[in-house]
């Protein structure tokens, strides 16, 4: 069984996800009430996080210069690479953070699917299946939350 819940820290909300009786504590959550350019500069560097914002581009960007992103992805993870945001959306013609194109509904899920990646990731699966499954659990939540008529409809940047 899966339970949500959310503790405070110092003003800070941070989500963890129980599943069966582990915890999941959001990086996200953390990465927000902590020295956010430090976390995020260091999540950039990471081969994994390159892959991901590779193949969400793919799937979201006609523009996304595939052939700059394959240069990139091969010097991940070493120890002398360093990318910053800015250096990833030029080189790569990106539409940048994802979460300022998103729907209020696409940051609800995008949220989930990063904590759910963190369960499969501790339960030891391959990328590959990873993916799959985030996919399906993508597809059913955004139709879930586009499809009821019950959920009011939100704009993520309205001052209401």
């Amino acid at each position: 069984m899966t339970k949500i819940k959310g503790i405070n820290i110092e003003g800070n909300q941070i989500t963890i996800i129980q599943i069966d009786n582990d915890d999941y504590i959001s990086l996200t959550d953390m990465a927000k009430s902590q020295h956010q350019e430090v976390v995020i500069f260091k999540w950039m560097s990471s081969k994994s996080t390159i892959e991901y914002l590779g193949e969400w581009e793919l799937l979201y960007n006609p523009n996304f210069n595939y052939t700059e992103f394959g240069i990139i992805k091969n010097e991940a993870g070493t120890n002398s690479f360093v990318l910053s945001s800015k250096n990833w959306i030029e080189k790569t013609n990106s539409i940048g953070n994802i979460r300022d194109m998103a729907t209020i509904e696409q940051l609800v899920v995008l949220s989930n699917l990063e904590s759910i990646n963190a369960v499969l990731i501790h339960q030891g699966l391959p990328q590959s299946e990873r993916l799959r499954q985030l996919n399906q659990v993508a597809i059913t939540q955004m139709k879930s939350l586009t499809g009821n008529p019950h959920i009011k409809r939100l704009n993520h940047d309205s001052s209401d």
